[in-house]
């Protein structure tokens, strides 16, 4: 996610300028940066998904404002690649 960091944050929604400062629990918008239980970083990883080796992380940049499937196909992409294999609905008339 880092090394993908200016392009997530152009696509993270309108305003990030004024809410990622790096004040209030807030990472700065001009640098990547990640922790565990840390509100203040990037992307935050869980006490529970250290412990454990699996888990959740929580990717704290994105604005209110964004849209939920640019940013889930930004992240998807970033972590799976673009030769991720294709996930299928379990049930195609909800999908």
């Amino acid at each position: 996610l880092g090394a993908k960091h200016a392009q997530h944050i152009a696509a993270y929604g309108e305003g990030n300028e004024l809410r990622l400062t790096g004040k209030f629990e807030t990472a700065s918008m001009d640098e990547f940066s990640y922790g565990v239980a840390n509100r203040g970083c990037s992307v935050r990883i869980g006490r529970e998904t250290e412990a454990d080796g699996c888990g959740y992380l929580e990717d704290r940049r994105p604005s209110s404002n964004c849209d939920p499937y640019i940013v889930t196909g930004m992240v998807m992409e970033t972590c799976m690649g673009p030769k991720a294999p294709e996930i299928k609905a379990s049930n195609k008339d909800l999908a």
